[in-house]
C-alpha cells in the first residue's frame, strides 16, 4: 500500500509538469522570439555599442522567414529605454531582393534621447499579413554621449505644396537633422541633402529634386558668401521646374547659417549656366 501511494504521488508529480509546460510554452502563432530569427545578420551597429546620428545599419537576410519584397526586406525602430520610438526606417536591399542572401541598408536620423540606452527592434517583410510569419529581432544600444548638432534641411513636400501657387517649383520646406557638433557644419549640411530624405520624412511626404548620387566637390565661406561646388550629377536630368526646386534645396539649407549672406553655386567650377534644363 505504502508503494503504491508513492507512485501515485509521483504520477501526479508528473502530470502536473505537463499541465504547466503545457499552458506556459510559447505558442508559435504570435511574432518569434529573438533566438527564432536565425535568418537575419546585422552587421552594423554591433549589439550594446554606443550609436548616434545619422545611424547607418546594414545587414544581411538569409532565410528563416527573412526575405525581400520589391526592394525591401523589413523595417527596424529605434526606442528609447521606455520603448518610446525615436525613430523608423526601412531596410531597403542593396543587393538583389529576389535573391538570398540579400543585404540591406538604411540610415536613421535621431534626436538624441534622455535615456542612456535603447533598441533597435527590426520587422521582418511579412507580406501574408499572417501572426506565425512574424519575425522580431531585438539589438540593444547604447546613446552616445558625444555633443550634437540641430541643422536645417530643405526638400519639397507633396503633403505641403499646392500646385496652384506660382513659385511651387521654388517653395522647399525644413526638416532637421542631428549631426555630430563641428566647425565645418555647413558642409555637413549640405552631405546631409545629398543624402535624401529619410524613410520616416519619406512617409511625411517629403522628396528631393537632386539626383541620387549627386556629389559635393568643396564649399567655402568668405566675406559672408558661400561658394559651393558640385559635380555633374547635380544638374543632370530634370525639366526646369527640377532644377528650381534644386538650387531652392541648396540655397535654403545654406541660408540658415548666420556667417552666410549670399550663395554661388556651381558645377565642377563653372557658374554660367548651369542648372538648366
Amino acid at each position: 500500500m505504502k508503494k503504491e501511494i508513492i507512485l501515485i504521488g509521483v504520477l501526479t508529480l508528473v502530470i502536473v509538469v505537463l499541465i504547466c509546460v503545457l499552458i506556459f510554452l510559447p505558442g508559435k502563432t504570435g511574432l518569434r522570439t529573438l533566438e527564432e530569427t536565425s535568418g537575419l545578420n546585422i552587421i552594423s551597429p554591433i549589439a550594446n555599442t554606443e550609436v548616434s546620428s545619422p545611424l547607418e545599419i546594414i545587414g544581411v537576410v538569409s532565410g528563416n522567414g527573412w526575405a525581400g519584397f520589391e526592394g525591401q526586406v523589413g523595417t527596424v525602430k529605434l526606442l528609447d529605454k521606455n520603448g518610446k520610438q525615436i525613430s523608423i526606417g526601412i531596410l531597403g536591399a542593396t543587393t538583389d531582393w529576389m535573391t538570398l542572401p540579400t543585404s540591406f541598408k538604411t540610415i536613421l536620423n535621431f534626436k538624441p534621447p534622455e535615456t542612456e540606452v535603447g533598441t533597435l527592434l527590426f520587422e521582418n517583410e511579412n507580406t501574408s499579413g499572417l501572426p506565425e510569419k512574424g519575425r522580431l529581432f531585438s539589438l540593444p544600444v547604447k546613446f552616445s554621449k558625444k555633443e550634437t548638432t540641430e541643422v536645417e534641411i530643405f526638400f519639397g513636400n507633396m503633403v505641403l505644396s499646392s500646385s496652384n501657387e506660382q513659385d511651387e517649383c521654388k517653395r522647399v520646406y525644413k526638416t532637421f537633422r542631428y549631426v555630430p557638433k563641428t566647425l565645418s557644419i555647413a558642409k555637413v549640411a549640405i552631405e546631409e541633402l545629398l543624402r535624401g530624405p529619410t524613410d520616416a520624412e519619406m512617409l511625411s511626404g517629403f522628396f528631393t529634386s537632386i539626383p541620387a548620387g549627386s556629389k559635393l566637390n568643396n564649399i567655402s565661406i568668405k566675406d559672408g558668401i558661400a561658394y559651393v561646388n558640385f559635380d555633374e550629377t547635380t544638374e543632370s536630368g530634370g525639366g526646369s521646374c527640377s532644377m528650381a526646386s534644386r538650387v531652392a534645396q541648396i540655397t535654403q539649407t545654406l541660408m540658415q547659417f548666420p556667417t552666410i549672406k549670399s550663395i554661388v553655386i556651381s558645377i565642377n567650377g563653372r557658374i554660367e549656366d548651369i542648372f538648366q534644363p
